[in-house]
């Protein structure tokens, strides 16, 4: 993939965190609101130990019917109903803040 088609397509990813106790439904929930903007999951992981819920999304925000920050406060809203940390970050400033 050439280097600046490779960029174009990072430049539209995005991050998203989610953590919070296990309950029925985080997964249907937030992959709902990604829907809902018309967000592509590209990539999910998730995990239980014991009680506790984690899951990371790659996200394709090219399609995505609303602004970043109106994305951010809806997987937001979403988190505090479902009782969960949830978080959006393009995929730069994510990469950035985790290197080592």
């Amino acid at each position: 993939m050439p280097g600046r088609e490779k960029e174009e397509k990072e430049a539209n990813r995005a991050i998203v965190t989610v953590l919070g106790h296990d309950k029925v439904g985080i997964i249907a929930g937030i992959a709902g609101v990604l829907a809902d903007a018309n967000v592509n999951i590209l990539d999910i992981s998730q995990t239980v130990l014991q009680e506790f819920f984690a899951m990371v999304m790659i996200v394709d925000l090219t399609g995505c019917r609303v602004d970043f920050a109106t994305l951010r406060r809806m997987l937001e809203d979403k988190g505090e109903e479902l009782e969960l940390k949830v978080t959006l970050q393009h995929e730069d400033i994510f990469r950035f803040m985790h290197r080592v």
